[in-house]
Protein backbone atom coordinates (compact mmCIF):
# COMPACT_ATOMS: atom_id res chain seq x y z
CA UNK A 1 0.00 0.00 0.00
CA UNK A 2 1.05 3.61 -0.54
CA UNK A 3 4.05 2.52 -2.57
CA UNK A 4 4.46 5.80 -4.42
CA UNK A 5 5.35 8.83 -2.30
CA UNK A 6 5.93 12.45 -3.26
CA UNK A 7 7.89 14.68 -0.85
CA UNK A 8 7.58 18.45 -1.41
CA UNK A 9 8.75 20.47 1.62
CA UNK A 10 9.93 23.99 2.27
CA UNK A 11 12.97 24.56 4.45
CA UNK A 12 12.52 24.66 8.21
CA UNK A 13 13.94 28.17 8.46
CA UNK A 14 17.10 28.40 10.52
CA UNK A 15 17.37 24.65 11.13
CA UNK A 16 17.06 22.53 7.96
CA UNK A 17 17.16 23.28 4.26
CA UNK A 18 14.46 21.84 2.02
CA UNK A 19 17.07 19.42 0.69
CA UNK A 20 17.80 18.26 4.27
CA UNK A 21 14.10 17.76 4.95
CA UNK A 22 13.67 15.75 1.74
CA UNK A 23 16.57 13.47 2.60
CA UNK A 24 15.35 12.72 6.12
CA UNK A 25 11.77 12.11 5.02
CA UNK A 26 12.84 9.88 2.12
CA UNK A 27 15.32 7.83 4.17
CA UNK A 28 12.76 7.17 6.89
CA UNK A 29 10.04 6.16 4.45
CA UNK A 30 12.39 3.95 2.46
CA UNK A 31 13.43 2.12 5.61
CA UNK A 32 9.82 1.18 6.37
CA UNK A 33 8.74 0.78 2.72
CA UNK A 34 11.85 -0.58 0.95
CA UNK A 35 10.02 -1.19 -2.33
CA UNK A 36 8.39 2.23 -2.46
CA UNK A 37 8.99 4.73 -5.24
CA UNK A 38 9.90 8.05 -3.64
CA UNK A 39 10.27 11.35 -5.51
CA UNK A 40 11.66 14.37 -3.64
CA UNK A 41 11.07 17.97 -4.69
CA UNK A 42 12.81 20.49 -2.39
CA UNK A 43 11.23 23.93 -2.59
CA UNK A 44 12.93 27.32 -2.46
CA UNK A 45 11.27 30.74 -2.60
CA UNK A 46 13.65 32.40 -5.05
CA UNK A 47 16.28 33.44 -2.53
CA UNK A 48 19.52 31.77 -1.60
CA UNK A 49 19.40 28.04 -2.22
CA UNK A 50 16.94 28.17 -5.11
CA UNK A 51 19.47 27.00 -7.68
CA UNK A 52 20.52 24.04 -5.54
CA UNK A 53 16.88 23.15 -4.82
CA UNK A 54 15.96 23.03 -8.50
CA UNK A 55 19.07 21.02 -9.33
CA UNK A 56 18.18 18.56 -6.58
CA UNK A 57 14.74 18.08 -8.12
CA UNK A 58 15.57 18.08 -11.81
CA UNK A 59 18.54 17.08 -14.00
CA UNK A 60 20.85 19.94 -14.81
CA UNK A 61 24.12 21.54 -13.82
CA UNK A 62 25.41 24.48 -11.83
CA UNK A 63 27.06 27.05 -14.09
CA UNK A 64 29.52 29.78 -13.15
CA UNK A 65 30.23 33.01 -15.00
CA UNK A 66 32.24 36.15 -14.39
CA UNK A 67 29.93 39.11 -13.85
CA UNK A 68 29.67 42.45 -12.11
CA UNK A 69 29.07 42.54 -8.41
CA UNK A 70 26.90 45.15 -6.68
CA UNK A 71 29.57 47.86 -7.07
CA UNK A 72 30.57 46.81 -10.62
CA UNK A 73 33.54 44.84 -9.30
CA UNK A 74 34.29 41.53 -11.04
CA UNK A 75 32.95 38.46 -9.22
CA UNK A 76 32.21 34.82 -9.99
CA UNK A 77 28.45 34.42 -10.23
CA UNK A 78 26.42 31.27 -10.74
CA UNK A 79 23.09 29.97 -11.97
CA UNK A 80 21.42 26.64 -12.67
CA UNK A 81 20.91 25.31 -16.17
CA UNK A 82 18.35 22.53 -16.29
CA UNK A 83 18.45 19.91 -19.03
CA UNK A 84 15.06 21.11 -20.28
CA UNK A 85 16.53 24.48 -21.28
CA UNK A 86 15.40 26.42 -18.21
CA UNK A 87 17.88 28.63 -16.39
CA UNK A 88 17.39 29.31 -12.69
CA UNK A 89 18.94 32.60 -11.62
CA UNK A 90 19.11 33.84 -8.04
CA UNK A 91 19.45 37.59 -8.42
CA UNK A 92 21.29 37.58 -5.09
CA UNK A 93 24.14 35.65 -6.77
CA UNK A 94 25.24 38.94 -8.35
CA UNK A 95 23.37 41.53 -6.28
CA UNK A 96 22.91 39.96 -2.86
CA UNK A 97 23.39 41.60 0.51
CA UNK A 98 26.19 39.21 1.57
CA UNK A 99 28.26 40.45 -1.39
CA UNK A 100 28.62 43.91 0.16
CA UNK A 101 29.18 42.84 3.76
CA UNK A 102 29.07 45.89 6.01
CA UNK A 103 29.79 48.27 3.12
CA UNK A 104 26.13 49.00 2.46
CA UNK A 105 25.58 51.86 0.00
CA UNK A 106 22.20 50.95 -1.44
CA UNK A 107 21.97 54.12 -3.52
CA UNK A 108 25.04 52.95 -5.50
CA UNK A 109 24.43 49.22 -5.97
CA UNK A 110 23.39 47.67 -9.27
CA UNK A 111 21.72 44.57 -10.68
CA UNK A 112 23.87 44.76 -13.82
CA UNK A 113 25.57 41.46 -13.00
CA UNK A 114 22.21 39.70 -12.89
CA UNK A 115 21.67 40.61 -16.51
CA UNK A 116 25.12 39.27 -17.36
CA UNK A 117 24.21 35.93 -15.78
CA UNK A 118 21.01 35.85 -17.85
CA UNK A 119 22.97 36.58 -21.02
CA UNK A 120 25.41 33.77 -20.22
CA UNK A 121 22.49 31.40 -19.66
CA UNK A 122 20.98 32.36 -23.02
CA UNK A 123 24.37 31.87 -24.68
CA UNK A 124 24.33 28.33 -23.27
CA UNK A 125 20.94 27.62 -24.81
CA UNK A 126 18.42 28.64 -22.16
CA UNK A 127 15.02 29.48 -23.61
CA UNK A 128 13.33 30.12 -20.26
CA UNK A 129 14.62 32.00 -17.24
CA UNK A 130 13.26 31.54 -13.74
CA UNK A 131 14.35 34.63 -11.84
CA UNK A 132 14.46 34.34 -8.06
CA UNK A 133 14.01 37.58 -6.14
CA UNK A 134 15.23 37.93 -2.60
CA UNK A 135 18.16 38.95 -0.43
CA UNK A 136 19.15 41.91 -2.59
CA UNK A 137 21.37 44.86 -1.68
CA UNK A 138 19.92 46.95 -4.50
CA UNK A 139 17.17 49.48 -5.10
CA UNK A 140 17.53 50.11 -8.83
CA UNK A 141 14.20 48.73 -10.02
CA UNK A 142 16.01 46.13 -12.11
CA UNK A 143 17.44 48.82 -14.40
CA UNK A 144 20.97 47.45 -14.09
CA UNK A 145 19.86 44.02 -15.28
CA UNK A 146 17.89 45.61 -18.12
CA UNK A 147 20.91 47.69 -19.18
CA UNK A 148 23.11 44.59 -19.30
CA UNK A 149 20.61 43.07 -21.72
CA UNK A 150 20.44 46.04 -24.06
CA UNK A 151 17.86 48.44 -22.64
CA UNK A 152 19.07 52.06 -22.87
CA UNK A 153 18.38 54.59 -20.14
CA UNK A 154 18.86 58.16 -21.34
CA UNK A 155 19.20 61.29 -19.20
CA UNK A 156 18.06 64.85 -19.93
CA UNK A 157 21.19 65.54 -22.00
CA UNK A 158 20.60 62.54 -24.23
CA UNK A 159 23.42 60.51 -22.69
CA UNK A 160 22.88 56.82 -21.94
CA UNK A 161 23.80 55.65 -18.43
CA UNK A 162 23.26 52.73 -16.08
CA UNK A 163 20.89 53.82 -13.31
CA UNK A 164 21.37 52.88 -9.68
CA UNK A 165 18.96 53.50 -6.86
CA UNK A 166 20.37 56.97 -6.30
CA UNK A 167 20.17 58.03 -9.97
CA UNK A 168 16.77 56.72 -11.04
CA UNK A 169 15.52 60.30 -10.99
CA UNK A 170 17.88 61.14 -13.86
CA UNK A 171 16.06 58.87 -16.32
CA UNK A 172 14.36 60.92 -19.01
CA UNK A 173 13.68 58.19 -21.55
CA UNK A 174 13.78 54.38 -21.79
CA UNK A 175 14.73 52.89 -25.16
CA UNK A 176 13.86 49.20 -25.55
CA UNK A 177 15.11 49.03 -29.16
CA UNK A 178 18.45 47.48 -28.29
CA UNK A 179 17.23 44.73 -25.99
CA UNK A 180 18.70 41.32 -26.78
CA UNK A 181 16.91 39.96 -29.84
CA UNK A 182 16.27 36.63 -28.14
CA UNK A 183 14.18 38.45 -25.56
CA UNK A 184 12.53 40.85 -28.00
CA UNK A 185 11.41 37.97 -30.24
CA UNK A 186 9.98 35.95 -27.36
CA UNK A 187 12.52 33.19 -27.95
CA UNK A 188 13.42 33.46 -24.25
CA UNK A 189 10.63 33.69 -21.68
CA UNK A 190 10.84 34.85 -18.07
CA UNK A 191 9.03 33.78 -14.91
CA UNK A 192 9.80 35.52 -11.63
CA UNK A 193 9.58 33.87 -8.22
CA UNK A 194 8.27 36.48 -5.79
CA UNK A 195 6.84 35.58 -2.40
CA UNK A 196 6.00 39.08 -1.19
CA UNK A 197 3.24 41.40 -2.38
CA UNK A 198 4.72 44.81 -1.54
CA UNK A 199 3.96 47.56 -4.08
CA UNK A 200 6.78 49.55 -5.65
CA UNK A 201 6.49 52.73 -3.57
CA UNK A 202 4.92 54.17 -0.46
CA UNK A 203 4.94 53.14 3.18
CA UNK A 204 4.97 49.43 2.29
CA UNK A 205 7.13 49.80 -0.82
CA UNK A 206 10.65 48.68 -1.68
CA UNK A 207 12.53 51.61 -0.13
CA UNK A 208 10.47 52.08 3.02
CA UNK A 209 10.42 48.43 4.04
CA UNK A 210 13.70 47.02 2.78
CA UNK A 211 16.21 49.83 2.12
CA UNK A 212 17.08 50.50 5.79
CA UNK A 213 18.55 47.00 6.14
CA UNK A 214 20.58 47.74 3.02
CA UNK A 215 22.20 50.77 4.65
CA UNK A 216 19.78 53.57 3.77
CA UNK A 217 19.29 56.51 6.12
CA UNK A 218 15.77 57.96 6.54
CA UNK A 219 16.64 60.73 4.07
CA UNK A 220 17.99 58.19 1.57
CA UNK A 221 14.80 56.14 1.92
CA UNK A 222 12.83 59.19 0.77
CA UNK A 223 15.20 59.73 -2.16
CA UNK A 224 15.10 56.08 -3.18
CA UNK A 225 11.31 55.98 -2.98
CA UNK A 226 11.05 59.11 -5.12
CA UNK A 227 13.44 57.55 -7.63
CA UNK A 228 11.31 54.43 -7.95
CA UNK A 229 8.19 56.57 -8.38
CA UNK A 230 9.98 58.49 -11.15
CA UNK A 231 11.01 55.21 -12.80
CA UNK A 232 7.40 54.04 -12.72
CA UNK A 233 6.28 57.29 -14.37
CA UNK A 234 8.83 56.91 -17.19
CA UNK A 235 7.88 53.27 -17.67
CA UNK A 236 4.24 54.32 -17.95
CA UNK A 237 5.12 57.07 -20.44
CA UNK A 238 7.56 55.13 -22.65
CA UNK A 239 6.48 51.49 -22.26
CA UNK A 240 2.76 51.89 -21.60
CA UNK A 241 2.86 49.75 -18.44
CA UNK A 242 1.66 50.75 -14.98
CA UNK A 243 3.83 48.91 -12.44
CA UNK A 244 3.31 51.13 -9.42
CA UNK A 245 0.77 48.98 -7.58
CA UNK A 246 1.54 45.56 -9.02
CA UNK A 247 1.69 43.14 -6.05
CA UNK A 248 5.35 42.19 -5.64
CA UNK A 249 6.67 45.16 -7.65
CA UNK A 250 8.62 46.25 -4.58
CA UNK A 251 10.48 42.96 -4.23
CA UNK A 252 14.30 43.04 -4.37
CA UNK A 253 14.59 46.82 -4.50
CA UNK A 254 11.87 47.22 -7.09
CA UNK A 255 13.19 44.47 -9.33
CA UNK A 256 9.71 42.95 -9.34
CA UNK A 257 8.55 46.02 -11.23
CA UNK A 258 11.52 45.79 -13.58
CA UNK A 259 10.81 42.16 -14.43
CA UNK A 260 7.26 43.09 -15.41
CA UNK A 261 8.21 46.25 -17.29
CA UNK A 262 11.31 45.17 -19.21
CA UNK A 263 10.81 41.42 -19.62
CA UNK A 264 7.01 40.91 -19.58
CA UNK A 265 7.53 38.47 -16.73
CA UNK A 266 4.71 37.29 -14.51
CA UNK A 267 5.37 37.45 -10.78
CA UNK A 268 4.24 34.30 -9.02
CA UNK A 269 4.66 32.51 -5.73
CA UNK A 270 7.75 30.35 -5.56
CA UNK A 271 5.80 27.19 -4.81
CA UNK A 272 3.71 27.54 -7.96
CA UNK A 273 6.85 28.09 -10.05
CA UNK A 274 8.48 24.98 -8.60
CA UNK A 275 5.40 22.80 -9.04
CA UNK A 276 4.91 23.92 -12.63
CA UNK A 277 8.59 23.42 -13.50
CA UNK A 278 8.82 19.86 -12.14
CA UNK A 279 5.51 18.81 -13.71
CA UNK A 280 3.97 18.19 -10.29
CA UNK A 281 0.45 17.56 -11.56
CA UNK A 282 1.71 14.72 -13.75
CA UNK A 283 3.72 13.22 -10.89
CA UNK A 284 0.71 13.53 -8.62
CA UNK A 285 -1.40 11.25 -10.78
CA UNK A 286 0.74 8.24 -9.83
CA UNK A 287 1.27 9.20 -6.18
CA UNK A 288 -0.43 7.37 -3.34
CA UNK A 289 0.49 9.93 -0.70
CA UNK A 290 2.22 13.34 -0.55
CA UNK A 291 4.34 14.78 2.26
CA UNK A 292 5.12 18.45 2.76
CA UNK A 293 6.31 20.63 5.60
CA UNK A 294 7.67 23.93 6.84
CA UNK A 295 9.21 25.27 10.01
CA UNK A 296 6.19 27.15 11.34
CA UNK A 297 2.63 26.55 10.21
CA UNK A 298 0.58 29.63 11.13
CA UNK A 299 -1.62 32.27 9.58
CA UNK A 300 1.03 33.29 7.05
CA UNK A 301 1.15 29.70 5.78
CA UNK A 302 -2.39 30.07 4.46
CA UNK A 303 -1.37 32.77 1.98
CA UNK A 304 0.35 30.96 -0.85
CA UNK A 305 3.16 29.32 1.08
CA UNK A 306 4.49 25.86 0.33
CA UNK A 307 2.19 23.54 2.28
CA UNK A 308 -1.02 25.23 1.19
CA UNK A 309 0.25 25.54 -2.39
CA UNK A 310 0.83 21.79 -2.48
CA UNK A 311 -2.44 21.14 -0.65
CA UNK A 312 -4.54 22.93 -3.23
CA UNK A 313 -3.24 20.68 -5.99
CA UNK A 314 -3.60 17.54 -3.87
CA UNK A 315 -7.18 18.47 -3.05
CA UNK A 316 -7.98 18.99 -6.72
CA UNK A 317 -6.48 15.60 -7.56
CA UNK A 318 -8.05 13.82 -4.59
CA UNK A 319 -4.67 12.83 -3.11
CA UNK A 320 -3.90 12.72 0.64
CA UNK A 321 -1.34 15.19 1.96
CA UNK A 322 0.49 14.87 5.28
CA UNK A 323 2.08 18.14 6.42
CA UNK A 324 4.76 18.32 9.09
CA UNK A 325 5.98 21.41 10.93
CA UNK A 326 8.23 22.43 13.77
CA UNK A 327 5.52 24.65 15.26
CA UNK A 328 1.78 24.58 14.58
CA UNK A 329 -0.75 27.28 15.45
CA UNK A 330 -3.85 25.25 16.28
CA UNK A 331 -6.16 28.12 15.32
CA UNK A 332 -5.33 27.68 11.62
CA UNK A 333 -5.71 23.89 11.51
CA UNK A 334 -9.36 23.99 10.32
CA UNK A 335 -8.34 26.28 7.46
CA UNK A 336 -5.48 23.95 6.58
CA UNK A 337 -7.85 20.99 6.39
CA UNK A 338 -10.22 23.01 4.22
CA UNK A 339 -7.28 23.88 1.93
CA UNK A 340 -6.54 20.20 1.38
CA UNK A 341 -4.19 19.13 4.18
CA UNK A 342 -5.28 15.63 5.24
CA UNK A 343 -3.03 15.26 8.28
CA UNK A 344 -1.01 17.85 10.18
CA UNK A 345 1.78 16.82 12.58
CA UNK A 346 4.30 18.60 14.77
CA UNK A 347 7.85 17.28 15.22
CA UNK A 348 8.08 18.69 18.75
CA UNK A 349 6.97 15.36 20.11
CA UNK A 350 7.63 16.01 23.80
CA UNK A 351 6.16 19.47 24.01
CA UNK A 352 9.38 21.08 25.22
CA UNK A 353 9.93 24.83 24.81
CA UNK A 354 10.78 25.86 21.26
CA UNK A 355 14.28 27.06 22.12
CA UNK A 356 15.10 23.53 23.26
CA UNK A 357 13.24 21.62 20.55
CA UNK A 358 14.94 23.66 17.82
CA UNK A 359 18.30 22.17 18.81
CA UNK A 360 17.36 18.71 17.52
CA UNK A 361 15.32 19.25 14.33
CA UNK A 362 16.74 16.36 12.33
CA UNK A 363 16.22 13.68 14.96
CA UNK A 364 12.76 15.07 15.77
CA UNK A 365 11.76 14.99 12.10
CA UNK A 366 13.12 11.46 11.65
CA UNK A 367 11.27 10.26 14.75
CA UNK A 368 7.99 11.81 13.59
CA UNK A 369 8.36 10.32 10.10
CA UNK A 370 9.07 6.94 11.70
CA UNK A 371 5.85 7.08 13.71
CA UNK A 372 3.88 8.14 10.65
CA UNK A 373 5.41 5.34 8.59
CA UNK A 374 4.33 2.74 11.13
CA UNK A 375 0.85 4.24 11.35
CA UNK A 376 0.48 4.23 7.57
CA UNK A 377 1.76 0.67 7.32
CA UNK A 378 -0.66 -0.70 9.91
CA UNK A 379 -3.80 1.32 9.16
CA UNK A 380 -6.15 0.70 6.25
CA UNK A 381 -6.11 3.79 4.09
CA UNK A 382 -9.80 4.48 4.48
CA UNK A 383 -9.45 4.41 8.26
CA UNK A 384 -6.71 7.03 8.58
CA UNK A 385 -8.13 9.88 10.66
CA UNK A 386 -8.79 13.20 9.03
CA UNK A 387 -5.98 14.70 11.10
CA UNK A 388 -3.14 13.02 13.03
CA UNK A 389 -2.02 14.38 16.39
CA UNK A 390 1.10 12.65 17.72
CA UNK A 391 0.63 14.63 20.91
CA UNK A 392 -1.53 17.46 22.15
CA UNK A 393 1.20 20.09 22.51
CA UNK A 394 2.19 21.82 19.27
CA UNK A 395 4.79 24.18 20.64
CA UNK A 396 2.69 27.30 20.30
Amino acid sequence: MNSNFLIVPDSFKGTMSAIDVCRIMAETLQERFPDATIRTIPVADGGEGSVDAFLAALPGRRMTATCCGPYRDSIEGYYGLLDNGTAVVEMAAAAGLPLVGEDRRVEQTTTYGVGQLVRDAMDHGADKVIMGLGGSCTNDGGCGMAAALGVRFVDQTGEAFIPTGGTLGHIAHIDMGGIDSRIASGQVRFVTMCDIDNPLCGTTGAAAIFAPQKGATPHQVETLDAGLAHLAAVIRKDLGKDVMMVPGAGAAGGMGAGMVAFFDSPLQMGIQTVLDTVGFDDLLRDADMVFSGEGCFDGQSLHGKVVVGVASRCKRAGKPLIAIAGVIDDTVVPSAVEAGVSHLCCINRTGVPLDIAIRHPRSNLAHTMGLLSELIAHTPEDELPARIHLHEHHGK
